[in-house]
């Protein structure tokens, strides 16, 4: 007689079970998926917000020094961080890694490229100073999202790619905010910084800022 009783509060929680594990999986399968999209279109999603501040700016002479001292600190980062990952930077199809860079900006932070763009992204939002703050909030609050979705994802990938290699690397530098010493790896002492090869990936990074800037400027200039 208990058993029967029980009976059915077992298949009640059996099915509540599968429901859940069913949930989770599709849950896990739509993110994977929103995380692939994000990382192939990352070059592009800047794009609406750059044009909302420059379509509302209302620069000062304060905003530009400070905004443009940020977006030169960001890039610096940026451009330290290509130096040591090369081309790879450049990928828009899949993530993919030869190796764990551990040297150069990598040895503060996993991710320097993504915190020189963040940087850089404030910069220009303070140099505009349009529609002061939510624009700029928004934005931070948009690219702290993107970027933690891509590291996710890139992490997957390199636990996967690497192992141990990546794990003991993951466990002493940081994802984004940057420790003040710099980790050492016997692997550090074969890679070295390609500035040329930096340059020459750069090139559209700097053509975009470049543009981004003289409109702030011209703005500014008309005021």
């Amino acid at each position: 007689m208990n058993d029967l009783f029980f009976l059915p509060r077992a298949e009640a929680r059996g099915n509540k079970d599968i429901f859940s594990t069913f949930f989770a999986d599709c849950i896990t399968s739509i993110m994977k998926e929103l995380r692939k999209n994000i990382f192939t279109l990352r070059s592009y999603t800047p794009i609406p917000f750059l044009l909302a501040m420059i379509i509302f700016a209302q620069p000062t002479l304060m905003t530009m020094i400070i905004g443009a001292a940020l977006v030169a600190f960001g890039e610096s980062i940026r451009f330290w961080g290509v130096a040591y990952a090369g081309s790879l930077t450049r990928v828009t199809g899949s993530v993919g890694a030869p190796e764990v860079i551990t040297a150069g900006p990598f040895a503060y932070v996993r991710n320097p490229l993504y915190v020189g763009n963040m940087l850089a992204y404030i910069g220009i939002g303070i140099m505009s100073n349009a529609l002061f703050p939510w624009l700029l909030v928004g934005a931070a609050v948009y690219f702290a999202f993107q970027y933690f979705q891509i590291v996710l994802g890139e992490e997957e990938f390199l636990v996967k790619e690497f192992d141990e290699g990546y794990i003991e690397y993951k466990k002493n530098v940081p994802r984004f905010i940057p420790r003040i010493m710099p980790y050492k790896h016997p692997s550090q002492a074969n890679q070295h910084a390609r500035w040329d090869e930096a340059l020459h990936s750069e090139r559209r990074t700097f053509q975009a800022l470049g543009l981004v800037l003289l409109a702030l400027f011209v703005l500014w200039y008309m005021r």
